[in-house]
C-alpha cells in the first residue's frame, strides 16, 4: 500500500456549537487499507469529527475530502455514489426498531439499488452472514437481541452496499470482554478479506492494541497525534500518559506480551 494514499483528508477544520469550539484547525488523514484508532477525552468531538467526514454535519471552517471530493459540495446524484462507498455504524446501532434484523439491512439496498425485495432480501442474508450472526437472527427484532448481537446487525447494515470504508463509532462499547474480542477479530477479518479501510472510534484500550495500525489522538481541539502505538505512546501529553500508561493501558499491553504488530497486513500479536 502507498502511505502516501488517503481516502480521506482533513484540512483546518473548526465545528462550533454556539460559544463552544470543539475543533479548531483540525487534519486528519486516513490512510487506504488501515485501521485507524481515534480516542479522545469527553467532549473532544470524536463522533462530531465523524460526522463531519461522512456528511452529516457541515464544519464552519475547514475541509473533509472523501475519496478526493467535498461531499458538501457536490451534485446530490454524484454526492450518493460517493455515500454508496461509505457503511457506518453509529454508537447505539441506529437500528430501525419495528423492522426485523433482514429488513433493516435490506433499507440500504431498496433505497441506493435497483433491486427487488426478494433479491435485496438474499443479499442481506449473505450480510448477516458476513457479520457473524446464525441464520435465525433474520427474522428478529432489536429487542430481541442481545447487545453484541444488535452490534453485528447495525455491522451487517453497514456492509450492504459493499463500502470501501467503514466508520465504527464505539462499536464494543458495552459489550463483555470476550464479545468486544470476538468484535474486533471480526473487523480485522473483514478488513483483510474485503480491503476495507476503517475509522473507528473507541475508547477501549484492548482494541488499539488488538488491531489498530494507527491511533489518531484528539485533544486541545485538533489532532495532537496520529501514529502508531508505540510513537503515540511516547507523545508527551498529560492526557495520552494517563490513558496509556495508567494501570489499564499497562494491563492491555502486558495482556499481549508487550509485542505490537505493524502494517495493516501484518500478523496478529500474540495473545
Amino acid at each position: 500500500m502507498n502511505a502516501r494514499e488517503t481516502v480521506v483528508e482533513v484540512r483546518g477544520l473548526v465545528n462550533r456549537f454556539g460559544a463552544q469550539t470543539v475543533h479548531e484547525g483540525l487534519d486528519l488523514d486516513v490512510r487506504r487499507g488501515e485501521i485507524l484508532g481515534v480516542v479522545g477525552g469527553s467532549g473532544t468531538g470524536k463522533s462530531v469529527l465523524m460526522r463531519s467526514i461522512v456528511g452529516l454535519r457541515r464544519p464552519d471552517a475547514g475541509s473533509v475530502r472523501l475519496f478526493g471530493e467535498d461531499l458538501l459540495t457536490l451534485p446530490p446524484a454524484r454526492r450518493a455514489e460517493v455515500e454508496r462507498r461509505v457503511g457506518v455504524l453509529f454508537q447505539d446501532g441506529a437500528l430501525f426498531s419495528s423492522l426485523t434484523v433482514s429488513e433493516n439491512v435490506c433499507v440500504p439496498l431498496l433505497e441506493h439499488t435497483a433491486l427487488n425485495a426478494r433479491d435485496a432480501a438474499r443479499l442481506a442474508a449473505l450480510k448477516i452472514q458476513l457479520a457473524g450472526l446464525p441464520p435465525e437472527a433474520r427474522d428478529k427484532y432489536p429487542s430481541e437481541l442481545s447487545g453484541g448481537m444488535r452490534k453485528r446487525a447495525a455491522l451487517a447494515r453497514a456492509l450492504a452496499l459493499d463500502p470501501d470504508i467503514l466508520f465504527l463509532d464505539e462499536p464494543t462499547a458495552g459489550l463483555d470482554p470476550i464479545g468486544a474480542a470476538a468484535f474486533d477479530q471480526l473487523v480485522r477479518t473483514l478488513r483483510d478479506a474485503l480491503g476495507l479501510t476503517v475509522f473507528l472510534i473507541t475508547h477501549d484500550l484492548d482494541t488499539l492494541y488488538a488491531i489498530c495500525d494507527r491511533v489518531a489522538v484528539l485533544a486541545h481541539k485538533r489532532v495532537l497525534v496520529a501514529d502508531t502505538l508505540e510513537a503515540v505512546q511516547r507523545c508527551d501529553d498529560p492526557w495520552v500518559r494517563d490513558y496509556f500508561h495508567g494501570p489499564r493501558g499497562r494491563a492491555a499491553l502486558a495482556a499481549r506480551g508487550g509485542e505490537r504488530r505493524s502494517g495493516p497486513r501484518a500478523a496478529p500479536p500474540s495473545v
